[in-house]
């Protein structure tokens, strides 16, 4: 997308999260999320320095593998609750935490390079994400 790839990018991890919920069994919910959190990944560390040369830049914003794997953090942490409390809460509030990018994300962003630098500062603000929709899913079951 022309604009706002990343938004876009974590909107893919969100149809997962969607299509595992109603396609697969509630038993399997966890392990499907996790299988396609490693997938996507895999894939991240697989095509990122690809990436970074063909762009020219050592954090693609055309490239938005490590937005779908930030976002799928959420499912995986919160795992009980409304699906769409989840998936929209999550989805806005890893975008927020994602772009302003609270510490230790901002450093991780800043300071490390290649593949694990482009990844871990969007699973960290994944986890952030993650602790304010708990806290939310924990409220409306008051």
């Amino acid at each position: 997308m022309p604009f706002a790839p990343g938004s876009f990018g974590a909107l893919l991890g969100v149809g997962m999260h969607l299509g595992v919920f109603w396609l697969l069994p509630e038993k399997w919910h966890w392990i499907a999320l996790a299988i396609c959190f490693l997938a996507v990944c895999a894939a991240h560390f697989w095509l990122t320095p690809w990436a970074q040369k063909h762009w020219n830049d050592s954090d693609p914003g055309q490239f938005v593998l490590d937005e779908v794997a930030g976002y799928l953090v959420v499912p995986l942490v919160v795992n009980a609750g409304p699906v769409w409390v989840i998936a929209l809460t999550g989805f806005l509030l890893f975008r927020i935490l994602d772009i302003i990018k609270i510490p230790p994300a901002r450093q991780i962003d800043r300071n490390w390079h290649g593949a694990w630098g482009v990844l871990l500062d969007d699973i960290v603000s994944g986890l952030y994400a993650s602790g304010l929709v708990w806290l939310i899913v924990i409220n409306l079951a008051v």
